[in-house]
């Protein structure tokens, strides 16, 4: 299960590692858009698989930002 950005933004902090288990809920990433940060949250319990985003990349709306498994 892929969690995509809700919202254009640029990433500014990223909360998790490959590996790690995740719970619903728990914030992975946090973007930055019009000058408010957003967290993003994990959309179902798992284990991190890929992470597609790095601190500073610019996303567009849908983009890729983990993988759950």
């Amino acid at each position: 299960m892929k969690v995509t950005s809700p919202l254009p933004g640029v990433i500014i902090e990223v909360s998790v590692k490959e590996g790690q288990a995740v719970k619903a809920g728990q914030k992975v990433a946090v973007i930055e858009a019009m000058k408010m940060e957003n967290e993003i949250s994990a959309t179902q319990d798992g284990t991190i698989t890929a992470i597609h985003i790095a601190k500073g990349d610019s996303v567009l709306e849908g983009a890729d930002i983990v993988t759950i498994g």
